[in-house]
């Protein structure tokens, strides 16, 4: 029982300090800002890195695409750097797609580290920004609703798969997860994206139809990309900031995974309309 209110209020205070900050900009970077340094100790922890660099990388990243882009919120030429930037990212995370379906250990988390640092974690970060920055005024909406449908793909992943998951999704990495329980998560998250579509006033339900069904898939990705990083350095959380959850890489891994892609579907949406 103990056990249970400790994981509760951890998790509790954890989205009601989102909550809060996604009303206001100055908030929202800041506490992105702390919520990536956190989870690029992690990272370098779990990897044994030693090296302080990818904090100094991150920080230059988040502030030159993240802060310039949202705070100053002006033509600033970064439109050319920030499309070289989705396509770099991108090309790391389908890499390490790629790497889910090999025993071997994923070659960027043992001999290109800040690789991995860069274009897993940070870049990650300046996209979960730039999505508040949608209509390039701040509005937290969208972000807002990528949050809820990871919420929803979670937990009922994990309810149907409890219940009834019976073929395993990917067994060596993440035992627990099962095929029905991916499934059951996506079926949620697509119904979910309706009630967002009516109650946010951003998008359409067939963009968010989309949306959903971009969150549940990489969001899942990212989930067992962090589970064999997890593996791979023998740990069961990447740290223990969040009593009862680990660390928050590990509740972030979703939403970090899935942001390159949920800002490239968006970016097609200016594009086309």
């Amino acid at each position: 029982m103990k056990e249970i209110i400790t994981r509760s209020l951890s998790g509790l205070l954890y989205v009601l300090l989102l909550l809060i900050s996604l009303q206001f900009k100055h908030a929202l970077i800041v506490l992105f800002f702390i919520f990536g340094i956190i989870c690029t100790y992690e990272l370098k922890k779990l990897m044994q890195l030693k090296s302080n660099i990818p904090y100094v990388i991150f920080t230059i990243i988040y502030l030159i695409f993240g802060y310039w882009n949202l705070v100053l919120n002006t033509k600033t030429g970064l439109d050319e750097a920030t499309q070289i930037l989705i396509v770099l990212t991108i090309f790391v995370e389908l890499f390490l797609i790629k790497d889910l379906f090999s025993d071997k250990i994923t070659p960027l988390f043992s001999s290109r580290r800040f690789i991995l640092t860069t274009f897993y974690l940070s870049s990650s970060f300046v996209f979960l920004i730039l999505i508040a920055n949608y209509y390039k005024v701040f509005n937290s909406n969208i972000l807002l609703g990528a949050f809820i449908l990871v919420w929803v793909n979670d937990s009922f992943a994990y309810l149907v798969g409890k219940n009834f998951g019976k073929q395993k999704l990917f067994e060596k990495i993440s035992p627990k997860k099962t095929v029905e329980g991916f499934l059951g998560g996506l079926l949620f998250s697509c119904i979910a994206s309706y009630f967002i579509a009516t109650f946010t006033n951003t998008l359409t339900f067939t963009n968010w139809l989309f949306l959903s069904i971009i969150v549940s898939v990489f969001g899942t990705l990212g989930d067992l990309i962090e589970s064999k990083f997890k593996r791979q350095a023998r740990v069961k959380d990447s740290g223990n900031i969040m009593p009862g959850h680990g660390g928050l890489l590990d509740r972030l891994d979703s939403i970090i995974f899935a942001a390159p892609f949920i800002y490239l579907f968006l970016r097609i949406l200016q594009y086309v309309s």
